[in-house]
Parts: C-alpha cells; sequence; structure tokens
C-alpha cells in the first residue's frame, strides 16, 4: 500500500501534506483551472475529507517505475454514489507533484461540486493561513 493511500485511510492529514511537493498542482474534477501550491492543495483535500461519505480505495495501480499511481476509490455526496480517481505523479524524492482527480457519474460529480462550493471560504482562509 502506497504511503499516501495508508494516510488517507488513517486520516493523517499531517501525513498527507508530508506527501505533496511546495509545487504540487491539483486538478478538479469540478473546477476548470488547477489549484498550484502545497497550502490550497492541501486545503482542498481537507475539504473533501469533510464532505465524502463513506470514502473508501478500492484498487491501487501502479506504474513499472513506481512514480505514477492511481488510486480508485467510492464515497457518497449527499445521497449520491460516486466512484472516482486519485491520479498521483510524485518527484525523485516521493513527494506529489501532480494530483488529478476524475469522478463519475454525473449527477455525484455536481452534488460533489455543490459541496465544495459551499466549503470554499473555508479552504480559502485555510489555505491563506498556511502562507
Amino acid at each position: 500500500m502506497h504511503p499516501f493511500r495508508a494516510a488517507v485511510e488513517a486520516g493523517d492529514q499531517a501525513g498527507i501534506e508530508a506527501l505533496l511537493a511546495d509545487e504540487v498542482v491539483f486538478t478538479s474534477p469540478v473546477a476548470f483551472k488547477p489549484y498550484a501550491g502545497k497550502a490550497i492543495t492541501a486545503a482542498i483535500l481537507r475539504g473533501v475529507v469533510r464532505v465524502f461519505e463513506d470514502f473508501r480505495y478500492v484498487r491501487e495501480i501502479t506504474d513499472v517505475g513506481g512514480r505514477d499511481h492511481a488510486l480508485l476509490f467510492e464515497a457518497t455526496v449527499d445521497g449520491k454514489q460516486l466512484t472516482g480517481c486519485d491520479f498521483l505523479h510524485f518527484d525523485e524524492n516521493g513527494l506529489i507533484t501532480e494530483f488529478t482527480v476524475m469522478v463519475r457519474p454525473l449527477s455525484a460529480a455536481q452534488a460533489l461540486a455543490a459541496r465544495m462550493a459551499a466549503e470554499f471560504e473555508r479552504i480559502s482562509t485555510e489555505a491563506a493561513e498556511q502562507n
């Protein structure tokens, strides 16, 4: 099991954040543009923890070199079951430099977008406090 997955499953926010590179780029399934930087990415991930219910990873796929991982997950948002994937790229030091999330179906992605929009003021405040 990859250390990122282990940290997520343990609810270890400090462990999750320790695996993010300062220059990490987070690409959301529900936002048009990516978010750059560790502070905003960590704050978004904390927001996701508040929004997702019954989150669980169901499969982990790793490339031969070990620098790219796909972590398939299932969760619920406002009663809508979703399936998603975290695509992670790691640098030579084992830190996440690219973090892309995709989810389906559309109805669950829309519920996720609405809930994350409601969280975004708090997310922005948390990110600003980290900088």
